[in-house]
């Protein structure tokens, strides 16, 4: 038999009166435990991300190597004036993932936020080995110009990832638009 004019500390466990603010024994707060009503609720988990997805992360890959692949090794194939060698590939990496996430945000029909950021590290692997080494760093000379140092790939390749949690976030608001208007 639960008894309502006990309170039991979510932190420490002792009994408190019902009435009480503050547990007696841990000084914590127990207006904590107060029902919070379904829309209140619903409101907060909008935008929280339910579980991982497989498939998702897969689209998100595929998503994000195509158009890494497109921008950094067709664009510059088909344009001889381009060169994306070194710093201006990895700036121009960044934006891509950013476009990346987004797409991904947007036709994704759950909330998935950590599969493009999956995605994209994943991609960034291979991307600061090609754009460091360049077509023929394991065959024989690499970039050249090499502007940066390798730390320098990875912390922009890491600024990339960021952006890529950035697109998708504003992607899924985008997709499931203004939050709800509340009544009070």
């Amino acid at each position: 038999m639960v008894d309502k004019n006990v309170i039991n500390c979510p932190s420490c466990g002792a009994k408190n009166a019902g009435d009480a603010k503050r547990c007696g024994s841990c000084g914590a707060t127990l207006e904590e435990l107060q029902p919070i009503n379904d829309a209140q609720r619903e409101r907060e988990r909008r935008y929280q991300q339910e579980g991982f997805s497989l498939g998702w992360a897969g689209i998100a890959l595929g998503v994000q190597a195509v158009l890494t692949a497109a921008i950094i090794v067709a664009l510059p194939s088909a344009v001889g004036s381009l060169d994306f060698e070194g710093y201006y590939g990895m700036t121009l990496v960044i934006p891509v993932w950013f476009v990346g996430g987004l797409l991904v945000g947007l036709i994704s029909p759950g909330k998935t936020f950590v599969e493009p950021v999956v995605a994209a590290f994943i991609v960034a692997m291979p991307t600061i080995f090609y754009l460091y080494n360049g077509i023929f760093g394991v065959l024989g000379p690499g970039q050249t110009v090499r502007t940066m140092p390798i730390f320098m790939y990875v912390i922009m390749a890491i600024i990339g990832v960021m952006f890529s949690l950035v697109g998708s976030y504003v992607g899924e608001r985008i997709q499931l638009g203004p939050p709800p208007k509340t009544l009070a």
